[in-house]
């Protein structure tokens, strides 16, 4: 009995439509202020998970919300190459 292998990967690894566009790329770079607000954001959540939020924490979830809201605006109204206020959270 033979076994039936597929070889769909070797076939499609190295296609050409794998690769991002220059378009998608730039589309991506477009929204990284957004992406990185979101991240910030993240990660002033993930800190609180495990313990009650401070004074500080509270402040900080603050910050990284108004930053993300306001790099999402910028990006609906097309100014996401702005720079946005304030630093790291």
């Amino acid at each position: 009995m033979k076994t039936i292998v597929t070889v769909q990967y070797a076939v499609t690894a190295f296609a050409d439509w794998i690769e991002p566009t220059n378009a998608e790329l730039d589309a991506i770079e477009q929204e990284m202020p957004a992406i990185q607000a979101d991240v910030d954001l993240l990660d002033a959540q993930i800190i609180t998970l495990d313990r009650i939020p401070t004074e500080l924490d509270n402040r900080r979830l603050r910050r990284a919300r108004r930053r993300a809201l306001a790099a999402r605006i910028a990006l609906a109204n097309g100014t996401a190459g702005a720079a946005l206020p304030g630093g790291a959270a």
